[in-house]
């Protein structure tokens, strides 16, 4: 199969839909199939052995938004795929999944991102009902969308976009694992975050809005804990002055075996953010075996069952975040069964698993356009 990606982010940007785009090409790298990317400017030439092409960029919050440019049409034509995979469609993958249809491509749309939430955050009013109406056209136009919790398939069933399916991320299985507790770099960063043997509350993503990282406020006060950030963004100062004189160590951006590292040294992950359309850090801290607090709002709601792998917290309300997070500081015991709960319950989310589902999205979708074709090719008299 020849599948043509364009995605709103990749590399060197971090974030989970770049993670997810890298995956899938590894996965049609090692499947045999072949495919090309278009991404925004500044991505590399290449990537799991295909070609990447790069669009004209604005830079916006330190990620760079790739704006339309006639190139998508011409390389779409040029390359000729049996289907388009758009990964969290904005301007430049609303263009992709324009041009497919005129050159009667398939396509896959992949929701990954809250566009109204930002709006509602902002307090933009109207403007949030402006971004589901862009949402909705945008998914409109693509044969099918895949969407990763059950909050987005309720969102975008509401403003009336069809043609829906459920689509989770995989994760690294291997790389998270509690085994690394053992390890000795593991052994060496815990003795630099907790000295004193207290509890490592840990976070691992941007550092942006609607990340909500200031929130690690409420645990001002807490006995016996220290927090560790991974990641880095635009509210880094913001944060900084928040959690001003508080026990907080910055890692900075991770990746690969160091974030397995920090993961592995970390007794409890915190996620304040109520945006989250899936959570991909959350499913990275369950596979090392960590308990999980995250708000009940969005995609934690289907990764964290309270009570068993993690806690869910009332959605804005900080005192019910610190008495979550102090509940599990003060409980050694109740850690170690959600972290194990947590494992489990990712057991089946290999990215072989999950990236062999999303091929089966591209076969029904070329399946059905094909049958389109073939009914339309028909005499009107042999169709009656």
């Amino acid at each position: 199969m020849r599948v043509a990606l364009i995605t709103e982010s990749f590399l060197p940007t971090v974030s989970g839909v770049t993670t997810s785009v890298c995956k899938v090409l590894e996965h049609l790298a090692r499947t045999g199939h072949e495919a090309m990317l278009i991404a925004p400017a500044g991505a590399p030439a290449e990537y799991a052995g295909f070609p990447v092409h790069s669009v004209p960029a604005l830079s916006y919050r330190q990620f760079p938004v790739g704006m339309p440019s006639p190139q998508v049409h011409r390389l779409l034509a040029d390359f000729a795929p049996d289907v388009l995979h758009a990964a969290s469609p904005f301007l430049l993958g609303a263009q992709g999944i324009a041009a497919a249809n005129r050159l009667d491509i398939p396509s896959v749309a992949v929701f990954q991102t809250d566009v109204a939430g930002y709006a509602r955050r902002n307090k933009l009013g109207q403007a949030a009902n402006a971004a589901w109406r862009f949402v909705k056209w945008v998914h409109e136009g693509a044969d099918l969308t895949l969407v990763p919790s059950t909050a987005s398939m309720l969102d975008l069933r509401r403003v009336g976009v069809r043609r829906l399916a459920r689509w989770t991320r995989g994760v690294d299985l291997v790389g998270y694992h509690p085994n690394r507790r053992s390890d000795p770099a593991v052994a060496a960063l815990r003795r630099e975050l907790a000295p004193n043997g207290e509890v490592v509350v840990g976070y691992v993503g941007r550092m942006a809005p609607e990340k909500q990282v200031e929130r690690f406020r409420a645990l001002r006060g807490v006995p016996g804990i220290r927090l560790a950030l991974v990641g880095d963004g635009p509210s880094v100062p913001l944060i900084r002055r928040e959690l001003a004189g508080m026990p907080v160590t910055w890692l900075g951006r991770l990746s690969g075996p160091e974030l397995a590292t920090a993961y592995a040294s970390f007794d409890i992950f915190l996620h304040a953010g109520t945006e989250e359309t899936f959570g991909q850090t959350l499913q990275e801290a369950h596979a090392a075996g960590l308990p999980v607090v995250a708000p009940h709002a969005g995609g934690p709601i289907d990764l964290v069952v309270h009570g068993e792998n993690g806690l869910l917290f009332t959605p804005d309300d900080e005192r019910d975040l610190r008495r979550c997070v102090a509940l599990l500081a003060g409980d050694a015991p109740l850690r170690h069964r959600m972290g194990e709960a947590g494992r489990r319950s990712v057991l089946g989310r290999s990215w072989e698993n999950v990236c062999g589902t999303l091929q089966g999205y591209y076969e029904r979708v070329v399946d059905e356009r094909s049958a389109v074709r073939a009914t339309m090719s028909v005499p009107l008299s042999m169709q009656r």
